[in-house]
């Protein structure tokens, strides 16, 4: 199956002016890079105070500036119908740590959606996804139904890349037992050019594709797509997004 083709039935409808992901968090960028590049530190400005914001405030905050419709894309040929309910998917998976803590919220009315279930899946640090062409496992992957904020967190590791895609989570959300969002989530190329020069993921060297290079990077709108990151515990990394869709 090609996962370049786009999906028909829901394409992009809105996307508003900003500066991705990152400056909707009201975060700032560490050092240079472009507009898909928003690697940002934990500080934060609410008002007239300046300071760290927690995690779900910093959420909430980004929803506010942030009340658009996320862009439908195809869900490729690695979605698998049954995952586990759990929070930590990494089920014996080597790589660096990634937290990811996600809100979906309403697009018409930027209220969040407690209840929805979020589904995540991703590649392992060689590029492979479990439970295909036969295997019955399940590394990588796992649902979560979001708290009174909309907000799910998982526990997982930067995805590896394969050939012809830029590193990316795949996510899909279901409301009331209707799927309302199938879509994908990205990385800032220097992150993930890091990430790849060290431990498990060093003998594979850098992707050979990179944000700019992927059609799929930019259906989901660019930048906008990009998770806000930022490091957590030395080696870790915790990667944020607000999530827009529509109920009906």
């Amino acid at each position: 199956m090609d996962e370049r083709r786009k999906v028909g039935r829901r394409e992009a409808l809105v996307l508003l002016g900003g500066g991705g992901v990152a400056a909707a968090f009201g975060l700032s960028r560490l050092g240079g890079g472009d507009g898909a590049d928003p690697v940002t530190t934990a500080s934060a400005t609410t008002g007239a105070t300046t300071g760290v914001l927690s995690e779900d405030e910093a959420l909430a905050e980004a929803a506010a500036a942030t009340c658009v419709l996320t862009p439908e894309l195809t869900e490729g040929p690695f979605w698998v119908p049954s995952t586990p309910q759990r929070r930590d998917v990494t089920a014996g998976q080597r790589g660096a740590a990634l937290r990811l803590r996600l809100r979906v919220q309403d697009a018409a009315t930027c209220r969040p959606l407690p209840r929805a279930d979020v589904e995540i899946w991703h590649a392992n640090a060689a590029g492979a996804y479990s439970g295909v062409d036969g295997d019955t496992r399940v590394w990588l992957r796992g649902h979560q139904v979001a708290d009174r904020g909309g907000i799910v967190v998982f526990d997982t590791i930067y995805p590896g890349w394969y050939t012809g895609r830029t590193p990316h989570v795949h996510v899909k959300v279901h409301v009331g037992g209707r799927e309302v969002h199938t879509g994908q989530l990205f990385f800032p190329d220097r992150v993930s050019r890091l990430v790849y020069a060290r431990g498990v993921y060093a003998p594979r060297g850098g992707a050979d594709t990179t944000n700019p290079d992927d059609g799929i990077y930019l259906q989901a709108g660019g930048s906008r797509a990009v998770l806000a990151l930022r490091t957590i515990g030395g080696s870790g990394w915790l990667g944020r997004a607000v999530m827009g869709v529509r109920r009906a």
